[in-house]
């Protein structure tokens, strides 16, 4: 068995099949998600975004081979290019600006998820940063196959559905599913990819459910 394979079946698999049915999903297949769900989405995934490319920085830094710095360092440019482009066409529909995602800044879920990428590639060993960072590639990747098989009667959810479900995206996760089973780690470090590949699965599951819920800050 792969690595990656070994980190899907422990850390993953039933993780992934609740992402594929939860409401969120099924909503914008089925074209019934309101837009203000979808709306907090798209301004939560800006900030997150921002964040992972930096994740990303940090992981082609550490990487072993200039290969390997190369293509994390063009996924985190890539990363940026997605949140400007897709982006700024979706909030335009949506009725919203750059602005309004700035001010409403990062939801609880958002904050915590970004936190944890950011410390576990900054202070973290090379291999558990990509155990960290792959659980967004693989499970949009995922998410964006699913939904691409009906699609979306709104226009809107259309077009993101495309965007990830895409061969280009196809390509990228590949490339780095390649990498994760070239990685070489002692028992102590596969298990602590492991938990680190474990937690950002559930936070994948955790980032869908607060937007359909716009989960906000309890107090402030």
């Amino acid at each position: 068995m792969t690595f990656s394979s070994e980190l899907w079946d422990r850390g993953a698999a039933s993780v992934y099949d609740q992402i594929v049915r939860h409401p969120f999903i099924t909503g914008l297949t089925e074209g019934t998600l309101g837009h203000d769900a979808f709306r907090y989405f798209i301004t939560q995934d800006s900030h997150y975004l921002r964040a992972y490319s930096r994740a990303l920085s940090l992981v082609a830094a550490r990487a072993p081979d200039e290969d390997a710095v190369s293509m994390f360092a063009l996924h985190a440019a890539n990363a940026i290019a997605v949140e400007r482009e897709l982006h700024t066409s979706l909030l335009e529909s949506l009725g919203l600006t750059a602005a309004d995602v700035d001010a409403a800044g990062s939801g609880p879920t958002t904050t915590a998820y970004m936190s944890y990428l950011t410390a576990v590639c900054a202070t973290g060993t090379y291999a558990e940063a990509v155990a960290a960072v792959l659980p967004c590639y693989w499970i949009y990747r995922g998410v964006g196959r699913e939904l691409l098989k009906q699609s979306s009667p709104d226009p809107l959810y259309a077009k993101w559905i495309a965007t990830y479900g895409s061969e280009e995206f196809d390509v990228v996760v590949e490339q780095v599913l390649a990498v994760t089973d070239t990685l070489d780690v002692g028992t102590a470090e596969r298990e602590r990819c492991h938990q680190h590949f474990a937690t950002t699965c559930r936070y994948e599951w955790m980032f869908w459910d607060a937007a359909y819920h716009t989960l906000d800050w309890p107090v402030g």
